[in-house]
């Protein structure tokens, strides 16, 4: 199942705060190019009758049913990979560029 870590469930409620949208969902789409990487899209918007629902870490979160076999398996973060400059990733073992997590 997809989640959202607890960094990014809060950087999204504070998105959603500063873009007035409040209390609407976020949506996840996803697409898959030639090469095996995966096009991630997100924002939020009202569900809809077909959506799937679920909630991960607080947030409520919509797909088209169609994008769940990429997004299965992902998780949703804001890390900072470069110095000052914090932004949300999608860690996802189905996308070819997918590097596991060390264990410390």
């Amino acid at each position: 199942m997809f989640k959202v870590t607890p960094q990014a469930a809060r950087q999204v409620k504070v998105a959603a705060e500063q873009g007035g949208t409040a209390g609407m969902a976020l949506r996840l789409a996803a697409q898959q190019r030639p090469d095996g990487t995966i096009d991630y899209r997100m924002g939020f918007d009202e569900a809809t009758e077909d959506d799937i629902r679920f909630s991960s870490e607080g947030v409520q979160i919509v797909m088209a049913p169609e994008y769940v076999p990429l997004l299965d398996a992902a998780t949703l973060d804001f890390v900072e990979l470069d110095a000052g400059d914090p932004q949300f990733i999608f860690l996802n073992p189905k996308d070819a560029t997918y590097v596991a997590p060390s264990e410390n």
